[in-house]
């Protein structure tokens, strides 16, 4: 199993943990001194009190909670926050409200799931034409007819 080296940047941050066995992605919590209402339509930055060291040649990618989004309307502002290899500040979620009611978060609450992921860094080359395909230049929904 690989070891992540994460650093407390706050006192009551806590280390991120996974829901089951299986689970992909490492929950995050909210390193808050008092709760937080996050209003319809506003974003609100959400701390977690946490620095991470991740590998090079690897992300870290910030998910939305399932139960958040479905059930309250929170979810990342950026949909998916990546945290680069080079990075070593404090990890913050960028929560949206979509929904039509006030929301709270409560210090110690689950806000975000990381995924751990490696990532390629090709060079770009510029070409006069690409390779063919099946699909060629069918855009969305095009593979569906």
């Amino acid at each position: 199993m690989e070891t992540i080296r994460v650093k407390k940047v706050r006192p009551n941050a806590m280390l991120p943990t996974y829901g089951s066995d299986a689970a992909a992605g490492a929950d995050l919590y909210a390193c808050l001194e008092t709760e937080i209402t996050i209003a319809p339509g506003e974003t609100f930055w959400v701390p977690t009190g946490l620095a991470v060291e991740i590998p090079q040649g690897c992300a870290g990618l910030i998910y939305a909670r399932s139960s958040l989004g479905t059930k309250r309307g929170l979810a990342p502002a950026n949909k998916v926050g990546v945290i680069d290899s080079d990075y070593r500040g404090e990890i913050q979620v960028v929560l949206f409200n979509h929904s039509d009611q006030n929301q709270r978060i409560v210090p110690g609450e689950r806000i975000a799931q990381m995924v751990i992921t490696p990532v390629i860094t090709p060079s770009y080359v510029e070409a006069e034409s690409l390779s063919d395909t099946d699909r060629g230049t069918g855009g969305f929904g095009s593979t569906g007819k």
